[in-house]
């Protein structure tokens, strides 16, 4: 995930392979929508900041992350993330966003780390930050299609057409939430999740306010 991991996700059909199917090319068409702009490589970890270091999540996180068990780690962190999430306390929901990719990463644990960097897109959006959020959802919808992880690949796609609607784009952001009704369903996915992107899908903008139809 990321730039700073080398990651190429030109190029890669090989021959005798189909053509991308429709929902494919509409998902290869939203990063690009995106941009070139990927979220800030991950090089490294700094200290855990002492503000975050109270609690049992955090003694067992700092253990962890002490004994260099990276999965370990990461799970806990992205505990931390969900708690703090649940608190509306997006500060250190994004910290803990953060750590817990950067820990899957270095394990080489490839489904949590797109389901980090699409929580890490959920904690920026409900934070008001549509604009970065979209960058984690149009990864997280990357690596997710690299590894046929459907159900993350449609909870991402979800989660970046709600951003695109909130960026006032709506065209492009109800034809995520169609992506997002397809991916969900074929995986198999909670009734709540394909209601909530049929919900989007189905989201009026109301007379007045300033869009942009892409």
């Amino acid at each position: 995930m990321g730039s700073g991991h080398g990651h190429d996700h030109g190029q890669r059909r090989s021959w005798g392979e189909p053509a991308p199917s429709p929902l494919r090319r509409l998902m290869s068409r939203a990063s690009a929508l995106v941009g070139s702009s990927a979220p800030p490589a991950r090089r490294g970890l700094r200290e855990l900041p002492r503000a975050l270091r109270r609690g049992e999540l955090a003694s067992t996180y700092l253990a962890a992350e002490a004994g260099r068990d990276h999965a370990a780690a990461g799970a806990a962190a992205l505990e931390a993330l969900e708690q703090s999430a649940s608190a509306d306390d997006w500060w250190p929901a994004d910290v803990w966003g953060h750590r817990a990719l950067w820990h899957f990463e270095q394990a080489g644990m490839a489904l949590e780390s797109v389901r980090a960097a699409r929580r890490i897109g959920d904690v920026r959006l409900a934070a008001g930050d549509p604009d970065t959020a979209r960058r984690y959802y149009a990864e997280a919808i990357d690596e997710a299609r690299d590894i046929g992880a459907e159900h993350e690949q449609g909870l991402a796609s979800l989660g970046l057409g709600h951003a695109l609607l909130e960026r006032g784009e709506v065209t492009t952001g109800r034809r995520m939430a169609s992506a997002a009704v397809t991916l969900l369903e074929r995986a198999g996915a909670t009734a709540g999740e394909i209601e909530g992107a049929r919900r989007l899908l189905g989201t009026e903008v109301p007379v007045g306010e300033s869009t942009e139809e892409r």
